[in-house]
Formats: C-alpha cells, sequence, structure tokens
C-alpha cells in the first residue's frame, strides 16, 4: 500500500492530481512564533498573606498565603519591614531547592 499526504497534511490513498497547480511557498513567508501575551503587571506578582509564625531570635518565620492558603518560608533577611505573628503582608516569592520563599515582605497598608 502506498500513502499520500494531500495539501492539508492528511494521509490519504489518493495520488495527488498532477493537472491541478501547486502553490508556490515562499520560506520568508512561513512564521513560526509565540503567541503574544500581554505584559505582566508588578502588581500581579504580590501576594498578600498572614504571619503565622515568627520567631526574631533565629530570623524566619511562614506567612499563609491568603489566597492559596500555602504556608511560606520567610528569611529575615527578605523582610522590609519588621513583621510579628499575625501581622497582614504583602510579598512576592522566589524558588529556592528547599521551596518556595518570601521576599520583598511588607507590613500591608
Amino acid at each position: 500500500m502506498i500513502a499520500y499526504v494531500d495539501e492539508d497534511g492528511n494521509i490519504t490513498s489518493t495520488p495527488p492530481d498532477p493537472t491541478v497547480k501547486k502553490k508556490k511557498i515562499e520560506l520568508e513567508d512561513i512564521e513560526v512564533s509565540v503567541s503574544k501575551q500581554a505584559p505582566i503587571d508588578p502588581e500581579d506578582l504580590r501576594r498578600k498573606g498572614k504571619v503565622t509564625f515568627f520567631n526574631e531570635s533565629k530570623g524566619y518565620g511562614f506567612i499563609k498565603d491568603l489566597e492559596s492558603q500555602d504556608s511560606i518560608f520567610v528569611h529575615v533577611k527578605g523582610l522590609v519591614d519588621d513583621v510579628r505573628e499575625n501581622d497582614q503582608v504583602t510579598f512576592e516569592t522566589e524558588k529556592t531547592p528547599k521551596g518556595l520563599s518570601a521576599i520583598d515582605v511588607k507590613l500591608a497598608v
């Protein structure tokens, strides 16, 4: 059995008609790209959460993300403002070898 591919890329057992004029496609007319996406607003990257635990002497704690309910680690190096337990905060996250970590942590206004 012989298989043919038609102009739409479908496999068929019918050979192409030699009397039909073929379309010539220029190499420059072929475009391969990623669809355009709207630019990301920096405010969309900020999350809101509540400090559930913070040990000032050891310099780390955890923030509970209000949207996803995830518990996210925070180190004193990621703080902009001083925080205590039960404070409402805004923050961004970064991936670390041990999971997500909160950075740029600020008290919510």
